[in-house]
């Protein structure tokens, strides 16, 4: 095994270290405000026509299961080598730094510190999702493990930069130019969704960026129905989007030009 090998591995694992002991602070276990209560709540549940209900935010669980297994995969003899882990293990580190970069930023009220971090976050992970693409799996694990993880993080991020960005104007008094929150809810909701048929297209089918997209935005819709910022238009927009995200994302899948990878 390479030098170089040895080195990649050793950042993905304490990347890794670094983006648990920040998901800890960020749900309040070790000490921590929980997200949706930092920066005065401008990040939470009611805050914007598109921060989806508090319930959606248990895929990080599912999200960061993935991150560790990914983390451990890289690890083992028959993956050490294999050219695909060594173009994605350093993406996926600066993914893991950046992510508890953006719950820190949260944390310490620099709220509008957390738009170029997750900016640079949906970057980073859109760099390797390219990188993934262009190599197939060696096997189903590493098609769940390492594609399907990586696609679920990608697809969430997306919805929750737009979330994000919205917090951060309106915690800075933005007005929306004068317009209608339930206008800005549709008009975000549908760039999330050109978003998604962006992908899905680019992807050729993979359905788990569509999945966590989709899980995102359909959760700004139950936000939207029933808690305290009720905005029909916004949930009736979401309910489009995602099934204009899931019909695109299988009629690129059957069209592939070969069969893809499962779940990924």
């Amino acid at each position: 095994m390479r030098s170089n090998d040895r080195l990649r591995h050793s950042v993905v694992v304490v990347s890794a270290i670094v983006a648990i002991v920040g998901a800890f602070i960020g749900s309040g276990a070790a000490g921590g405000t929980p997200i949706v209560e930092a920066s005065g709540g401008a990040l939470s549940a009611d805050a914007t026509p598109v921060a989806p209900a508090g319930s959606a935010f248990g895929i990080w669980s599912v999200i960061y299961a993935g991150l560790i297994g990914y983390t451990i995969w890289q690890l083992l003899p028959t993956q050490t080598r294999a050219e695909r882990h060594r173009k994605l293990g350093y993406p996926i580190a600066l993914s893991l730094i950046l992510n508890a970069a953006w719950i820190l930023s949260v944390q310490f009220d620099l709220l509008w510190a957390s738009v170029p971090i997750i900016v640079l976050l949906l970057v980073v992970l859109i760099w390797a999702f390219r990188l993934s693409l262009a190599s197939r799996p060696s096997n189903v694990i590493d098609a769940i493990v390492t594609d399907g993880t990586m696609g679920l993080y990608l697809g969430w991020v997306t919805i929750a930069t737009v979330a994000n960005v919205a917090a951060v104007l309106t915690a800075a008094g933005f007005d929306g130019f004068g317009l209608s929150p339930d206008l800005w809810g549709v008009v975000l909701i549908a760039g999330a969704g050109v978003i998604g048929v962006g992908l899905a297209l680019y992807g050729r089918g993979r359905l788990a960026p569509a999945a966590s997209l989709c899980w995102g935005i359909a959760w700004v819709a139950v936000g939207r129905l029933t808690g305290d910022l009720l905005s029909v238009p916004t949930a009736i927009t979401s309910v489009l989007v995602v099934g204009v995200i899931l019909l695109v994302t299988i009629a690129a899948r059957i069209k592939a030009p070969r069969p893809l990878p499962v779940l990924s």
